[in-house]
């Protein structure tokens, strides 16, 4: 067995967690190294990835593994990008070690958030692959930047929904609050495609869900060299019991008739007003989004 030096940016209010603590022991004592580095304010989770990308050669760093939640993967891989620029290889491939919320990134992935010590086990012996990347606006996103009132929606719809529906329970929550909710509206634009009108949620995934669990991209490939665009129009008033009543008989596929979903490697969304868009669930407020796929642009571990 190829023994691998896992370098560990953990998130400061886990430090102390029995569970972590037992994982770190478990993957050293089967004879690999296992650096922690513990981030404690603002800023931390660049300054510790740039020093690992300093230290890699020297120190032999295989691995980094983002100790953390959705947000956290974010920062690791945002902040080596940012390093080294658009050109420079990654001198590593990157892990995680699911401890969010929601854990998106890592449930899309295949990962069991209640099973630390398989997760960084995985890192340490499991298998490299290529990984695409999006970019909002020269920002990176991993799993699923999502615009819209897409936030709101994702935290208040009911856990039940979900295991009964799936993504369809999204869309659902949506509907039946379609006249709290004040939808966005802008012009999006590729290569071969055009769209423009009012949108109740918007997602740009390179992974497949978002929100704890909701697939707003069924179809996305972590390494096909694309993103997939989901736009879920604002219905009129008056089609909004009927979409309901067929998300209930008819099940989530039936509202793929309702939705926009495109594959694209670049893509552009302008509006007269700010949108936010969340860039795994890092924020971003702009008139105008530039939005392009780098293909396999990274290597992470993964089942």
């Amino acid at each position: 067995m190829k023994k691998s030096h896992l370098r560990l940016i953990l998130n400061g209010k886990s430090a102390q967690r029995p569970d972590v603590r037992a994982a770190v022991k478990a993957v050293r004592s089967a004879g690999h190294d296992v650096s922690v580095r513990v981030t404690w304010e603002a800023g931390d989770t660049q300054r510790l990835t740039g020093e690992a990308i300093a230290q890699a050669s020297g120190e032999g760093i295989d691995v980094l593994v983002a100790g953390g939640g959705d947000g956290t993967v974010n920062e690791v891989v945002s902040a080596a990008l940012d390093f080294l620029g658009p050109d420079v290889a990654v001198p590593f491939s990157f892990g995680v070690l699911p401890l969010g919320t929601a854990n998106d990134f890592a449930r899309g992935i295949g990962l069991d958030p209640d099973d630390l010590m398989q997760c960084l086990k995985l890192a340490a012996r499991g298998t490299a692959k290529r990984t695409d990347v999006g970019m909002v606006n020269g920002r990176a996103f991993v799993n699923v930047a999502t615009g819209g009132f897409g936030t709101s929606v994702t935290t208040q719809t009911d856990p039940k929904l979900k295991k009964m529906l799936g993504g369809a329970a999204y869309i659902f929550t949506g509907l039946h609050r379609f006249r709290d909710l004040v939808a966005s509206s802008g012009r999006i634009t590729a290569d071969g495609f055009e769209w423009e009108g009012a949108f109740l949620a918007l997602a740009i995934g390179n992974g497949k869900q978002a929100g704890g669990g909701v697939e707003l991209c069924p179809d996305a490939i972590l390494d096909d060299g694309l993103l997939d665009l989901t736009v879920i129009p604002s219905p009129t008033a008056d089609d909004v019991p009927d979409l309901l009543v067929q998300v209930l008989e008819k099940g989530p596929e039936s509202l793929r008739e309702a939705v926009v979903m495109k594959k694209l490697n670049a893509v552009t969304v302008e509006s007269d007003n700010p949108l936010q868009i969340n860039l795994d669930g890092e924020p971003l407020h702009s008139k105008k989004l530039e939005i392009v796929a780098l293909p396999r642009r990274i290597e992470f571990k993964r089942p």
